[in-house]
């Protein structure tokens, strides 16, 4: 006789990652029955809800993973949102409600690395939660049976603790995590993991928001960019006097080069694109703000990882376009190998600077995409779209009923006629 099956149910906000989805599809069943209980056998199911990525209310969160469970029919919901939440200024990582088996991962929370990892074990672990109970004695139950199993199997986890969201990493270590179980003052709430200090918090936060940005996949879209920075550059090369700027700069002199050609490619990004977050009534300005800092700091990502293609990209120029002859008898002092580099770097913030900025880039959906504002309002306009589309179906149906009740009217009319 089969094993009976319970169902996991994974929801996320639409843009998350494919990828991410089939690793958890493949690999949560077995470690499912590992770590909460082998006499079933584990079936993963995944739904895209645009509503649990749209509020920064987590109860709002869980009551919206709740409704879906409950239309699917899953034994337990899980919701990985890249929202970030926080309770007394604590960011919050997780949260359960045990009594209706649902949770919720924020994606910021867990940091920005390993990320899939941290992610399979914080599902494990809030499972164990809803399927065990989260009081003391739960708890304990629940650790016996886990130090009961074969500590070979599955090494993988780190986690192998009943209380403990994810293992300990070096990351958890600088910014560990606390696990409180409010029953007092919210009844809803089962159990909460938070970040203990609020400063570690917020960097953990930011650095799980800037990868939940992505700023890696908004890079293609500099390429029209970078053209136009290299050709502007590379005419330049071509004169001495770019030669003798790099010469008589310091070193401090070319790193604030640098950072002022960055920052102002970010400055100009953000205005060309309209990604700066105004105040406005429906966020709160704390959230406003944790927007808006993401946004620079993806963009900071996006813009040095140009900056560094681009130098290289200067180098093979300088060395192929000056010979060392004609840029011996243009500077002055001792001249080598090292001032090919000098020059190269040198291009880079001036061609960035002057070439690059003004320069729209291509995709801009990418762009935009890589912002939580942006996306924010994409999802608020997805929901929009949804229930108007089922206030129409609604409509449709009413109409549908008047007509029939009309004909059936029509046909009893006619047959007392006869």
């Amino acid at each position: 006789m089969g094993k009976s099956t319970k169902t996991l149910g994974l929801i996320t906000a639409p843009g998350y990652p494919d990828e991410l989805r089939e690793k958890l599809q493949q690999q949560l069943p077995d470690l499912l029955s590992y770590y909460v209980d082998e006499n079933y056998a584990w079936d993963v199911a995944y739904s895209i809800d645009a509503l649990t990525g749209v509020t920064e209310d987590s109860n709002k969160v869980l009551n919206a993973t709740l409704d879906k469970r409950k239309d699917y029919g899953w034994e337990f919901a899980i919701c990985l949102t890249d929202l970030p939440f926080f309770n007394d200024k604590k960011p919050i990582v997780a949260e359960a409600y045990v009594q209706e088996s649902v949770a919720l991962i924020s994606l910021p929370g867990l940091g920005s690395t390993p990320m899939f990892k941290r992610i399979r074990e914080s599902i494990l672990q809030l499972v164990n939660e809803m399927y065990y109970g989260s009081s003391d004695e739960d708890r304990e139950r629940a650790e016996q049976r886990i130090q009961a199993k074969n500590g070979n199997q599955h090494n993988e986890l780190k986690n192998k603790s009943s209380t403990r969201l994810v293992g300990k990493r070096g990351f958890e270590r600088l910014s560990p995590l606390q696990r409180e179980t409010p029953y007092e003052s919210e009844s809803n709430i089962d159990v909460r993991f938070t970040v203990k200090s609020r400063f570690s918090g917020a960097l953990r936060v930011l650095s799980g928001m800037v990868r939940a940005n992505r700023p890696w996949a908004m890079f293609p879209s500099f390429m029209k960019v970078i053209i136009i920075a290299f050709t502007t550059g590379s005419y330049a090369l071509v004169f001495p006097t770019l030669w003798q700027l790099s010469n008589n700069y310091g070193i401090w002199r070319m790193f604030m080069l640098s950072i002022a050609s960055i920052l102002a490619m970010v400055g100009w990004i953000i205005l060309a694109h309209k990604l700066w977050e105004k105040p406005n009534e429906e966020r709160a300005d704390y959230l406003r703000k944790l927007y808006n800092t993401a946004t620079v700091l993806t963009l900071l990502v996006t813009v040095s990882m140009y900056y560094f293609l681009l130098f290289l990209l200067f180098s093979v120029a300088v060395i192929a376009l000056i010979p060392m002859g004609m840029m011996q008898s243009q500077l002055s002092g001792t001249v080598g190998y090292v001032n090919y580099f000098y020059i190269a770097w040198t291009a880079t913030s001036v061609s960035t600077i002057i070439g690059a900025l003004g320069s729209a880039l291509e995709n801009e959906d990418i762009v935009l995409s890589s912002t939580y504002g942006y996306r924010q309002r994409q999802r608020y306009e997805q929901i929009k779209e949804t229930e108007e589309e089922k206030e129409e179906a609604e409509e449709e149906k009413k109409e549908a009923a008047e007509e029939k009740k009309e004909a059936a009217q029509e046909k009893k009319e006619a047959q007392q006629e006869n």
